[in-house]
Formats: structure tokens, sequence, C-alpha cells
């Protein structure tokens, strides 16, 4: 069984890792584009990251504020 951090110490909520891990992936098989799936494929691992927060916030996951918090 995988250890997973307890609750509090998470940075985002269970779906938002779940859609993160998800779009990261995605950039590992190389299938993840900026944009729409015509637009350029993604080559850094920060844009990747940028837009899986991303788009976990946009579903209303709970993802990105407690990072802004912690990157002070």
């Amino acid at each position: 069984m995988p250890h997973r951090k307890p609750e509090k110490d998470r940075l985002y909520s269970k779906k938002a890792e779940k859609k993160i891990t998800k779009v990261m992936h995605e950039y590992g098989k190389g299938e993840l584009h900026s944009g729409s799936k015509t637009g350029p494929k993604v080559t850094n691992v920060k844009q990747a990251e940028a837009i899986a927060i991303s788009e976990a916030k946009r579903k209303g996951y709970k993802a990105g504020e407690h990072w802004k918090k912690d990157r002070r």
C-alpha cells in the first residue's frame, strides 16, 4: 500500500491531486498541449505543473491557495 500524507499535510484535495497526476502523466507521454489540443506541446515541467493546477482549480477542486501561502 503506498504511503499517503495525512489530510492536514496535504497541499491539494484528493480530487485535485488525482487531476494533477493525470495531467502530469499526459506530459510524461508527450501528449500535453498548451491551449487547445492543436496547440504546441508542453516541454517544460514547470509549465506542465501550472497547467495541471489551473485545470484542477477550473474544475472547482481545492488547489492553489495553500500552494501560494507556502511559496511566500
